[in-house]
């Protein structure tokens, strides 16, 4: 639960981070996403070492290394190596991801009881990621940005305690060597194409996006080849060509695309544009993230009796009338709508949430589960990262393009020029300006995040009408599970 909250937790954070550490627009997308983005990257990578070195062990390091960093990012007060302690951030939470997934497996030998304990696990990632801005709200409520790492620490210290008296550290006596040249593979093909796509957003960056790309992508399809035609591959490509697995995941990988930039510029919204202060902006994701709840864990009773794609679908398209909502808000009195599409859009992703891991665990042999909740796990935390930088950097582009137009000549030069580059640069500006100026420039600013928000909502709203499609084409084979059903097929 934690290392999910921590993907979410700076959402809130940003605006008072912003105004300390004064990082560039792109900076901050940086900052946000590249923990999901190394955290995605590595999740097979260190799957494959705890096997090989013990999970439990795997885990105390990683939970270690995670409070050290975690102090060190929380006394930090320079952009670039806040994006470095990000980064370190990831990594050690992707050691301990697929720590303890192995260690569920590895516990529950009975199917039921497993099911059971992965549906409490997928429940953690579901709490983490809806509670993220809440605990962020209330924790800068009573003390400041840096509070939002240090939380993490007596969580991290309990595990590297308890740790070694309460689990047992399974290992597989026959698992395969780590392949690290698939390791760096993989991060060259992931971490170029980010970069691209964020530079995309920039009008004087286009060749050195459009490089990062073409690098990204020529570096996948060599890692793609390279997995073909190992004996023992980092990732088994060949799980894709399984209907159920391909379907889920990338049914899975589109919806949390989609939620990720959202909910960013939804938070942002709440303090940015409406000016409310941390703890009351997590209060307004708090009937969202509560009903996120009730759904995940209703989800896994309602495949009893409806096919889980129809279920997933469903929620999708439930959704796609959340993300419409947010195309019609305004930056003037649009809280009410802004909140009523989140509430609607938000717990809609949870069937597909709730149901990816063991859709996909269910559908691959026993010696293949491993991985193949590995694959369930990377989707949640890449698709969440890549709706960061690539719905962020849209509605980022279309924020600069607008307000380039749109703020009054006459104000200062620094002014202006903060305004420019973001809305967070724009209210931390204002604050020294005289009222008539303030208003001035934030006016436009604020007009021209909202018509970001727009865009983004319009695209979130395309790509989670896509994955309906897809849950439709790809999972609809799949039965419900309950007696009627059965009964049905006997």
């Amino acid at each position: 639960m934690l290392l999910f909250m921590m993907l979410t937790v700076l959402f809130l954070a940003i605006p008072q981070m912003s105004a300390d550490l004064k990082p560039s627009s792109t900076q901050t997308l940086w900052i946000i996403d590249i923990y999901g983005f190394l955290m995605a990257g590595l999740l097979v990578t260190m799957g494959t070492l705890g096997d090989r070195i013990g999970h439990r062990r795997l885990l105390i390091a990683g939970a270690a290394v995670f409070a050290v960093v975690s102090v060190v990012a929380a006394n930090t007060s320079d952009p670039a190596l806040m994006i470095v302690w990000r980064a370190l951030l990831g990594i050690a939470a992707a050691t301990q991801m697929p720590a303890t997934l192995g260690l569920i497996f590895s516990t529950f030998a009975d199917p039921r009881q497993r099911g059971i304990a992965v549906g409490v696990w997928s429940g953690g990632i579901a709490v983490g990621t809806g509670l993220g801005p809440v605990i962020g709200g209330a924790l800068l409520e009573a003390f400041s940005w840096r509070a939002a790492f240090l939380v993490a620490v007596p969580v991290m210290a309990v595990v590297v305690i308890g740790a070694p008296l309460l689990l047992p550290n399974p290992r597989n006596p026959a698992a395969g060597r780590l392949d690290l040249f698939s390791v760096l593979l993989s991060l060259a093909t992931l971490l170029p194409i980010v970069y691209g796509v964020k530079e995309l957003a920039r009008p004087d960056s286009l060749p050195p996006a459009l490089a990062g790309i073409a690098a990204g992508l020529a570096f996948g399809a060599w890692f793609v080849l390279r997995q073909l035609r190992l004996p023992e591959p980092l990732l088994d490509v060949r799980l894709f060509a399984n209907r159920t697995v391909g379907g889920a995941l990338g049914v899975f990988l589109l919806a949390a695309t989609a939620l990720g930039g959202v909910y960013l510029l939804f938070t942002q919204y709440l303090q940015l544009v409406e000016g409310l202060s941390p703890l009351r902006a997590g209060l307004w994701v708090l009937p969202g993230a509560a009903l996120l709840v009730v759904v995940s864990t209703l989800s896994p009773a309602l495949v009893r009796r409806v096919r889980p794609g129809h279920l997933i679908a469903a929620g999708l398209a439930v959704q796609v009338i959340g993300y419409l909502t947010l195309t019609q808000v305004d930056a003037a009195g649009g809280l009410p709508l802004l909140v009523a599409g989140f509430v609607v859009l938000y717990p809609a992703v949870a069937p597909s949430m709730a149901l990816t891991t063991n859709l996909v665990v269910a559908s691959v042999p026993p010696q293949k589960a491993g991985a193949a909740s590995g694959l369930a796990t990377t989707c949640s935390d890449l698709g969440i990262s890549l709706g960061i930088a690539i719905i962020g950097s849209i509605a980022a582009a279309v924020y600069r393009a607008q307000v380039a137009t749109t703020i009054p000549t006459g104000l200062p030069p620094g002014a202006s020029a903060a305004g420019r580059e973001s809305l967070d640069g724009a209210v931390s500006a204002a604050r020294s300006l005289p009222a008539e100026a303030a208003t001035a420039l934030l006016t436009p600013a604020r007009d021209a995040f909202t018509s970001g928000l727009n865009t983004a909502a319009v695209i979130a709203a395309a790509i989670a009408a896509g994955a309906a499609i897809l849950a439709i084409a790809k999972l609809r084979h799949i039965p419900a599970t309950g007696p009627a059903a059965e009964a049905e097929q006997s």
